[in-house]
C-alpha cells in the first residue's frame, strides 16, 4: 500500500511540475499591427482592432510555448476609411469570404536569452503558408492590480503579400511585397 501511495504521489507531482498552462491575451494591453511601404517612399501602418490570442506552455521560460492568434479582417484600421474599405475588399483580404486571419505556432527554437524563432502556419485570404517570426519573451511579473501573473511578448516578422495573393494587381513599386508585422501583448493565466 505504501508503494502505491508513493507512486501516486510521484505521478501527481510530475503532472503538477509539467502541467500545461494556458495564458490568454489581455486585450487592453495588446496591439497587432502591420506596415507596408507605399510608392517606395513612405510607410503606411495599420492595426487589427479585434483579435484574440493565447499561449500554452509548461516551462517558466516559455521555451515550449504554443501560440494561437486570430484576427477579424473587418477590424482592419489604417485611419483612412477609403483604404480600409479597399483592404477589406476582394482586392486584398476579401473579408466577406475570409473573415479571419490566423496564426498557429508549430515550433519554437531559442536563439539567445528570451529570444526565439517561432515557426507556424499563417492563414490570410484563404491561403495558409509556413512562416517564421521573431519572438521576444519580455518576462513575467506579479501584476499589482490583478494579483495574478502577467507575461509579456513581442512578435515581429516579415511576410510576403504575394504569398497570400493580397493586392495582386499592385506591383511592388506601389505597395511593398514585404509586409512587416508586429504584435505586443500581455498574457494572464486562464481562469
Amino acid at each position: 500500500m505504501k508503494k502505491i501511495i508513493t507512486i501516486v504521489a510521484l505521478v501527481a507531482t510530475q503532472s503538477v511540475l509539467f502541467a500545461q498552462t494556458k495564458w490568454n491575451v489581455d486585450k487592453a494591453h495588446a496591439r497587432l499591427e502591420f506596415t507596408a511601404v507605399h510608392m517606395s517612399v513612405s510607410e503606411v501602418d495599420g492595426v487589427f482592432k479585434d483579435f484574440d490570442a493565447s499561449v500554452t506552455a509548461s516551462k517558466p521560460d516559455f521555451s515550449d510555448a504554443k501560440f494561437e492568434l486570430s484576427a477579424k479582417v473587418a477590424s482592419i484600421n489604417t485611419d483612412v476609411d477609403m483604404r480600409d474599405a479597399d483592404l477589406k475588399s476582394d482586392h486584398f483580404f476579401d473579408a466577406a469570404n475570409n473573415p479571419e486571419l490566423t496564426f498557429v505556432s508549430t515550433g519554437i527554437k531559442a536563439t539567445t536569452a528570451n529570444h526565439y524563432k517561432l515557426s507556424g502556419k499563417m492563414t490570410m485570404h484563404g491561403i495558409t503558408k509556413d512562416v517564421v517570426l521573431d519572438l521576444w519573451y519580455r518576462g513575467t511579473i506579479d501584476n499589482a492590480m490583478t494579483k495574478a501573473k502577467d507575461a509579456g511578448f513581442q512578435v515581429t516578422g516579415v511576410v510576403k503579400r504575394s504569398d497570400f495573393k493580397l493586392g495582386a494587381q499592385y506591383p511592388d513599386a506601389v505597395i511593398s511585397n514585404d509586409i512587416t508585422i508586429k504584435a505586443n501583448a500581455e498574457f494572464a493565466p486562464a481562469k
